[in-house]
This record gives structure tokens, sequence and C-alpha cells, in this order.
């Protein structure tokens, strides 16, 4: 009878772990490349294209990866492995002098511009299909650098802009005009910062923010190994540490998404093998599910998208049929 219950006991943890079977994963990672996996059979590879250094990754509507190819390179990639689009920031729209860009934020917008944020000029825009800025402002930084002006950069539904701005450590919210309207130092909690990437560096380079539904911020600290909500106000009203999931060491936490469901899904970069580079948690900080490839990507995975259901399914048909 206790061995049986015990059956039911690990059968049961076995069930919470597992993906979905409609569930794929798309993740890109600097010459590791960009691919689509299976996790319900066993990480297989369903499609793989090689690109370099990146830290943009959206699959649009028609099933297009909207991704990077080195960092000034955007690409607009199809299934077929064609580039249909691409915006290179260090020959577009360029003029004598300015300073050498990178580019680590990029979004396709409902309206079919691409917002392309460039760091090292710290200014975003709006372009068509043929390049042409439709909009553009500043970024209010610092010291303007190429490498660190920005992380990941999301239009709103409302037309703002939320800036995870890495080098200054500060997520700022833009309106339409190019106004800061709300800004969140990330704090350090009375923790010195430590250089490197790992479990043992410490900072608050924030990688990503996004607004919940109930309105807050969810705030990724980069190597503050950390997720904070923060509300309008700034106050912290939860809060993800390092070590609070059971056997999960947290490092450069990277991506973030807030799942129909209420789970949150985020990127664990620069971990270590012995870690998983995806976790879904509950907001009770209950792990219902993570991912762990060393061997399609590896120890730098900053970037990923988690599908289900119909989306999947029909992704999976679509593929197959190549």
């Amino acid at each position: 009878m206790i061995r049986f219950s015990l059956f039911l006991l690990l059968a049961a943890i076995s069930s919470l772990q597992a993906a979905p079977g409609e569930r794929l994963v798309i993740g890109a990672e600097a010459k590791k490349g960009l691919a689509i996996i299976d996790p319900a059979d066993g990480n297989k590879v369903l499609w793989h294209h090689p690109i370099q250094q990146v830290h943009i990754l959206h699959l649009l509507p028609n099933d297009n990866l909207l991704t990077q190819d080195g960092w000034p390179l955007v690409k607009e990639f199809d299934l077929e492995k064609n580039t249909v689009w691409s915006y290179d920031a260090m020959k577009q729209n360029r003029d004598d002098g300015l300073p050498r860009i990178e580019v680590h934020a990029a979004q396709r917008l409902s309206d079919g511009r691409t917002m392309v944020v460039e760091s090292g000029s710290s200014r975003l825009l709006e372009v068509d299909r043929d390049g042409k800025i439709l909009k553009q402002f500043p970024l209010l930084v610092s010291t303007p650098n190429a490498h660190s002006d920005t992380r990941q950069v999301h239009r709103l539904e409302n037309g703002h802009y939320l800036v995870a701005h890495e080098a200054d450590e500060t997520v700022k919210e833009y309106d339409t005009d190019g106004n800061v309207i709300w800004d969140y130092p990330v704090p350090l909690f009375g923790k010195e910062p430590a250089k490197g990437h790992g479990p043992d560096a410490f900072g608050g380079k924030c990688f990503s923010a996004i607004k919940a539904g109930n309105g807050n911020y969810l705030i990724t600290t980069g190597n503050g190994h950390s997720v904070l909500e923060v509300t309008p106000e700034k106050e912290i009203v939860w809060k993800l540490e390092q070590n609070d999931l059971k056997g999960i060491t947290l490092a450069w936490v990277t991506t973030i998404e807030e799942r129909e469901n209420g789970n949150l899904m985020i990127g664990n970069c620069h971990a270590g093998p012995e870690n998983p580079q995806l976790i879904e948690i509950t907001r009770d900080k209950e792990v219902v599910w993570s991912f762990h490839d060393f061997e399609t990507f590896g120890n730098a995975l900053a970037n990923t998208i988690v599908i289900d259901g119909e989306r999947a399914k029909a992704l999976r048909e679509k593929l197959s049929a190549l």
C-alpha cells in the first residue's frame, strides 16, 4: 500500500512538471541558433536556423520570426528560412558621425510598422517596410552605450513604451511623444554589486518590464536574480528572489510573460547546466513546468517564446509539411 501511494505521488509530480502535449518552445541564442523545440518529445528539434548575436525574438501572426542576426541587424525569417525583411541600424537612417550602434529591442506593431530601438544613438524609431522613419524620439540615458542603453522594450496597448535601461539600471515608461511619465530604479536591497554573469554576480541590470493584467509592472532585474512586481506608486508588492524556487538557482533573469492562467514564464540565463533556462511558476512560487536543453541551446539563452494549444498545433503542422 505504501509503495502504491508513493507511485501515485511520483506520478502526480511527473504530471505537474510535464509539458502540455501541444507546447512548443522557440529559442534564440547567438551561434547556437534559432530553433523550435518539442519538449514533449525529448526536446526534439523541429526547426533550426543559424544566427549571430540576438536579444530579440517575436513570433508574428503569420508564424514568421522577428529576431536578429548580429547586434545591429534585425531580421524577419519565414519558416522556409528566407529573410523576408531586415533592418540594419549601422547602415539605414544613419548620419555621418553617429557612434557605433547596436539593437537590443524591436517589435512589429499592429499597424505594420516595426519599432527599432537603437543603443549608442539612444533613440527609438518606428519604420515602415522600406525602413523609412515614421516616428522617432530620443531615449533618456545617463551615458549612451551601444551595448547597454536598453534591453527589451515593449510598446503598450495605450501606445506608451516600457523601456528596460540596462546600464542605468532603471525602467522608464515613455508616453507617445517620448516624455518619461514613470520610472523605477532597480533597488539593490543593500547588497554590493558584483561583476560577472552567473549566480554569483549581482546588480540591477534590468532586462525586461511588462504591464501585468492588474496594472502593476513586472520587472526582471537581470543580474539582480529576481522578478519584482511594482505598483504605479512604486511599491513592491511581490518579489521572486534567487533561491525561492526549490532546487533552482536564478542567475540573469531575462524574459517574462504573464500567461492567461496567471502563471509567470521567466527566462533564467547564465545559470549553468544544472539549472533550467525557462521556468513557469504560479504566483505562490510553485514551479509547474521548466525547460532545460543545453544541447540545442547553452548558458546564454536569453530569448524564448512558449506557445500552447491550437497555436502550437498549427505551427507543428506547418513545420511537418516543410
